[in-house]
């Protein structure tokens, strides 16, 4: 593959990870209509677990238990179910492009956590991608508006959750195998949800559903394994745009199962989030770019 192709064929990754992602959230959004949230997570985390097994383990064999960093390794695998149990959740309320772009909220928390936490120098430019950033939440959930209900702090909460597990992993990276992250992510989500199965379970599931539900483990690992290539052939900073393709898939999926498209404003308010984020991660390659 030549050097030329290398860049084309991470915006390709990325971008057939977000048409998974979004299909992962369009299954998740069907199914929590009609069975247990707990249910519907406990088998996506128990797929997604037994799969990366059967790929990892022949290889890696205990060592993909093997974490400098145990403690945080926690941290990083309560921040994943939260979100995994908030952003589903509000799925059954809210309209799937929605919280998808409400979700995408997520590095823009991260400039200010990394200003407040870890100290890093914020440009006057990203300070205001951020504000104009939350701003446009606004136009999504006005006063007024359908959306404008408690069950939007679902995906808010969420996009907090987010923003912390994307600091854990960028500090975990330095120490650890991206596939321990995964997998000691993923074991820690199957204990918990085992733990709080019991009343939560469905006996009687309907084939397709069933299957809907074993595809969520299989698309969430695959997203994720393709975003992690992506990065191989492209930096950060070019796949950044066509990270926010996975919006427009939500839309599309959402339309298409569903019948929902956000109205005009909620347009305009995932443009400003859209904007936002891009800006953010645009100044922040040009800084890491000058500090060289």
């Amino acid at each position: 593959m030549s050097s030329t192709q290398k860049p084309l064929y991470g915006v390709l990754l990325i971008l057939c990870a977000g048409l998974l992602l979004a299909s992962h959230d369009g299954f998740s959004k069907y199914l929590t209509h009609i069975y247990p949230l707990i249910m519907i997570i406990w088998l996506r985390y128990l797929v997604q677990t037994l799969t990366m097994i059967v790929l990892f383990f022949p290889k890696m064999r205990w060592t993909i238990l093997r974490t400098q960093r145990p403690w945080l390794q926690l941290v990083r695998g309560v921040s994943l179910l939260s979100i995994s149990l908030l952003f589903i959740g509000g799925l059954r309320y809210i309209p799937l492009a929605e919280a998808t772009a409400v979700m995408f909220l997520a590095p823009l928390i991260v400039t200010v956590l990394s200003a407040l936490f870890l100290h890093e120098n914020i440009s006057k430019g990203q300070w205001i991608a951020v504000i104009v950033g939350f701003l446009g939440v606004l136009f999504i959930v006005r006063p007024g508006g359908v959306l404008f209900t408690p069950a939007i702090l679902l995906p808010v909460s969420a996009s907090f959750c987010f923003a912390f597990y994307q600091l854990i992993t960028r500090r975990l990276s330095s120490t650890d195998h991206a596939v321990t992250s995964n997998f000691l992510s993923g074991l820690f989500g199957v204990i918990v949800l085992t733990a709080l199965l019991p009343g939560q379970y469905t006996l009687h599931v309907a084939s397709i559903d069933l299957l809907f539900m074993l595809a969520l483990g299989l698309l969430a690992m695959t997203a994720h394994i393709l975003l992690s290539m992506a990065l191989k052939y492209s930096t950060a900073a070019t796949l950044a745009p066509f990270t926010y393709a996975q919006i427009i898939f939500a839309g599309v999926v959402g339309y298409l199962s569903f019948g929902q498209l956000p109205d005009a404003l909620a347009m305009i308010g995932v443009l400003i989030i859209s904007c936002s984020g891009l800006a953010v991660a645009y100044l922040q390659h040009h800084v890491q770019r000058e500090s060289r």
